[in-house]
C-alpha cells in the first residue's frame, strides 16, 4: 500500500467566536485572514499498467477545483464548511476531494503560525 500526497495553499479570511479571554477573542471576532497549506493524500496499490497509485496530474486537477472553493473567499460564507476552524477545513477538503477522488485517505491543514490539524477518517 502506498500513500501519495499533494499540497496546495490558499488565502482566506474568516471570523471566529472563541471562548477565551476578551483580549484574545476580540481579534478572532473581526474579519482576519490566513495563508493556509492543505495536504491531501491518496492511498492504494501501484496500478499494474502505470506503476502509480494515481497520476499526479489527476490529483493536482482535482485539488485545483477544491482550492478554487476556498482561495480568496470569506470562509464564513463557504457553503458546507460550517464554523471555519482547522478541523472543519479538514473535513470540508476531505469531502470535496474524496467526491472527486475516492482514494483520499488523509487531509491536513496548517497555517504559517505553526498550527496544524490532521484528519484521517478511516484510521
Amino acid at each position: 500500500m502506498f500513500e501519495l500526497s499533494q499540497t496546495f495553499t490558499f488565502d482566506a479570511a474568516h471570523t471566529l467566536k472563541r471562548h477565551v479571554s476578551p483580549e484574545e477573542a476580540a481579534g478572532s471576532r473581526r474579519i482576519h485572514g490566513h495563508t493556509y497549506t492543505a495536504e491531501v493524500a491518496v492511498s492504494g496499490p501501484r496500478q499494474q499498467d502505470t506503476s502509480m497509485v494515481m497520476d499526479l496530474s489527476v490529483l493536482r486537477a482535482a485539488l485545483a477545483e477544491v482550492r478554487a472553493l476556498l482561495d480568496h473567499h470569506l470562509l464564513d460564507e463557504v457553503g458546507g464548511l460550517g464554523t471555519p476552524t482547522l478541523e472543519n477545513l479538514c473535513v470540508f477538503i476531505f469531502d470535496q476531494a474524496s467526491a472527486r477522488l475516492p482514494q483520499v485517505s488523509m487531509v491536513s491543514v496548517s497555517r504559517v503560525a505553526g498550527d496544524r490539524c490532521v484528519y484521517r477518517p478511516k484510521a
